[in-house]
């Protein structure tokens, strides 16, 4: 194993690309394996997806409590989707927070974290958030 491999958590596998080969074989030199133009990061497939999955779990699960919350604060109109959109981006803070912002350890590209999974949980916050207003403020 490389210097330069992170294994975190066993989550996602980092390492030298075509060259990590020849490294593992004893040419710990770079100028010896190539150079920097080969080097490409390698992640392993099943941990990026569990991490993956993880981000739309949590995400859906913060919109079902967030569609409760803003039900029962009474948001309606604009209000709501403006609270949907800053639970989700606290999510997004806290998903980073979780990763101690090196994000390229858990995930291919930052967006993954930020981006990802927004707009999947949006329904089950209208549904929970309509729901949720019903029963207290209509019931």
């Amino acid at each position: 194993m490389e210097a330069n491999d992170v294994v975190d958590g066993g989550k996602v596998v980092i390492g030298e690309g075509a060259n990590r080969g020849a490294a593992m074989a004893g040419e710990g030199d770079r100028a010896a394996s190539g150079g920097a133009d080969d080097d490409l990061p390698i992640f392993n497939a099943e941990n990026l997806q569990s991490n993956i999955k993880s981000i739309y779990y949590s995400r859906t699960f913060l919109s079902i409590i967030g569609g409760v919350i803003a039900g029962i604060w009474g948001f309606t109109g604009l209000t709501g989707f403006i609270f949907y959109f800053l639970v989700m981006a606290a999510a997004s803070f806290c998903l980073a927070a979780k990763a101690k912002f090196s994000v390229h350890t858990y995930f291919d590209s930052w967006n993954r974290i930020f981006l990802d999974g927004i707009f999947g949980g949006l329904m089950s916050f209208v549904l929970f958030w309509t729901f949720a207003y019903d029963i207290v403020h209509i019931f």
